[in-house]
């Protein structure tokens, strides 16, 4: 068998070892948010800081906020939101849009719906290397169409990052990342590699799937599935209604991690200097001390 076929085949498959149901709370203004990484009963996983599946309708939102020390991804389901931040970028992302936004060294943004009615979607963090906390911000946005997609038995998946069924993203991760979203139609199965030595998760957006071990129990939507550990996922619909899940993985960094809010570091010394750079607009907030986003200034920030 060639060496690329022996690499797509998964010999040791990851079981469920925990499972968390996201409650919705209360998050930014007047937005509600699921919440399963970055809670009180998960606080880390390394590389990944907070998962939340948002919903927000206009006034309420995510106004102007800073950040530092790592990366978000903001992947739309429903509806549409605009970023703006004070590097110039403006942008709207649409449903199946993505928008990956490295902090690094500082910056504001607001993140408001743009459409009427509820926007939903999804915000991952991503931690960043103590080589890279410090690196100039970057902005990468994908439109749907610019997503890699591949169907295959049944299945269907949408590559955000890495590959996946012969599909691979073009975006670029500082941290060693997969992003797949994937649709099972009823009674599919789907098999996918996951480097061993990476961290991995689930998360389920619609339906009910059995993960990890054909005779477990299955899951429904809005739990999170923490994987332990093997070289890939192994998924059954057994259901008579399509499964919509994403499968998000990455390598650990094993480094201390210090968060105070929207500032991730490796020491508190470290914060406690990100909080007096962002209070004195100096070391990466410069730009700070004279912008406003449009949202923000029709809202009164």
């Amino acid at each position: 068998m060639p060496e690329k076929e022996i690499h797509n085949v998964v010999i040791h498959p990851r079981l469920v070892v925990r499972k968390f149901l996201a409650r919705p709370q209360h998050e930014g203004l007047g937005a509600i948010v699921r919440r399963s990484i970055g809670r009180f009963e998960l606080k880390y996983f390394d590389p990944f800081l907070v998962l939340d599946e948002f919903s927000v309708t206009a006034p309420a939102g995510f106004p102007d906020h800073p950040h530092r020390g790592f990366e978000t991804v903001t992947y739309m389901l429903q509806g549409s939101v605009t970023h703006e931040d004070f590097e110039g970028h403006k942008g709207t992302i649409g449903a199946g849009d993505l928008q990956w936004m490295t902090a690094g060294r500082g910056i504001v943004h607001s993140e408001m719906p743009a459409a009427q009615g509820t926007q939903k979607g999804l915000q991952l963090w991503i931690n960043l290397s103590s080589k890279n906390k410090m690196i100039e911000p970057n902005y990468q946005e994908v439109s749907s169409k610019g997503i890699p997609e591949a169907s295959k038995d049944g299945v269907r998946v949408k590559v955000i990052a890495g590959e996946a069924l012969g599909a691979k993203s073009p975006i670029y991760t500082r941290t060693p990342t997969m992003y797949l979203d994937f649709t099972l139609k009823p009674k599919a199965y789907v098999q996918q590699p996951i480097p061993s030595s990476w961290n991995a998760f689930v998360y389920i957006l619609e339906g009910e799937g059995v993960f990890g071990n054909s005779k477990a129990t299955s899951t429904t939507e809005h739990n999170l599935l923490l994987l332990g550990y093997g070289d890939g996922l192994e998924v059954w619909n057994k259901s008579g209604k399509p499964l919509r899940f994403i499968l998000v993985g990455g390598e650990p960094l094993s480094e201390p991690v210090v968060q105070f809010g929207p500032f991730v570091m490796n020491t508190q010394e470290e914060i406690d200097q990100t909080i007096d750079d962002f209070d004195n607009y100096s070391n990466g907030f410069e730009k700070a001390r004279h912008w406003r986003s449009e949202a923000g200034i029709s809202l009164g920030f």
